[in-house]
């Protein structure tokens, strides 16, 4: 028994280690990625870096090629919008899945859990620190997310997020300024599901998900004419593309 736990204890650890090098951008779209390669990295037999890559090629993130092993997913602009929809539609049936609208589940300890979250992505995105970003705003939205009660529905809306951050990253990687794009309504966000105001979060949420879907079709039209450093519109609050 103590043996399948710790191959599966490396198991999850692989799979987060390689979540993270997509998420960075250090494994790009379409790159190709082995067994054998991964293990001779890590250290460590083939079995529990088979069953990772198979974690994450059921989580989206890579696609298996026959003989070949597997490649890195490449998202597309279309890909990223779906996933916009599919997020806005889940985040309205759970505001609204009980008599009071903002569930049970946003008591004091994870309203101050989530506004610690989304002070510290706010701090990286001063400091222009694009992966420390990414990494509190995964977790700022997870919990947003717990607030479902429903830990199946927590990690569909966190997969989604994960894949269009796997898209945008390489959009924001070289920007000067990320303040310039960074989503500023947290605090806000927080406060209305404090105060239990749905309709607040509600179109808080509406909000950044219609800027974020402006400001990646703005980053993905810059990029294609070769401008990396496209501005967000001057008459739209920046809404960030995670």
């Amino acid at each position: 028994m103590s043996s399948i736990v710790r191959r599966d204890t490396l198991r999850s650890q692989l799979a987060d280690a390689l979540r993270d090098e997509i998420l960075a951008g250090r494994l790009a779209p379409g790159q190709n990625i082995t067994v054998k390669q991964l293990a001779e990295q890590y250290g460590v037999s083939a079995t529990p870096v088979r069953e990772a890559l198979v974690d994450l090629a059921g989580q989206g993130l890579l696609d298996v090629e026959e003989h070949r092993g597997y490649a890195v997913h490449s998202f597309t602009a279309d890909d990223f919008r779906t996933m916009v929809q599919a997020r806005a539609v889940v985040f309205e049936g759970i505001f609204r899945s009980s008599c009071q609208g903002i569930p049970h589940a946003a008591t004091p300890a994870a309203v101050a859990a989530m506004r610690r979250r989304g002070e510290e992505a706010e701090r990286a995105a001063k400091a222009g620190d694009l992966d420390v970003l990414v990494h509190y705003d995964l977790r700022f939205w997870r919990e947003i997310g717990r607030l479902a009660g429903n830990p199946y529905l927590s990690e569909f809306l966190h997969g989604i997020r994960v894949r269009c951050w796997v898209f945008a990253v390489p959009l924001l990687r070289d920007r000067p300024d990320l303040t310039s794009v960074f989503w500023q309504s947290q605090g806000a966000l927080v406060d209305a599901i404090e105060q239990r105001d749905t309709a607040a979060a509600e179109s808080i949420i509406r909000t950044h998900n219609e800027h974020s879907l402006a400001l990646i079709e703005r980053l993905t039209t810059a990029a294609e004419a070769g401008d990396d450093y496209a501005g967000t519109a001057p008459d739209a609050d920046p809404g960030f593309p995670g």
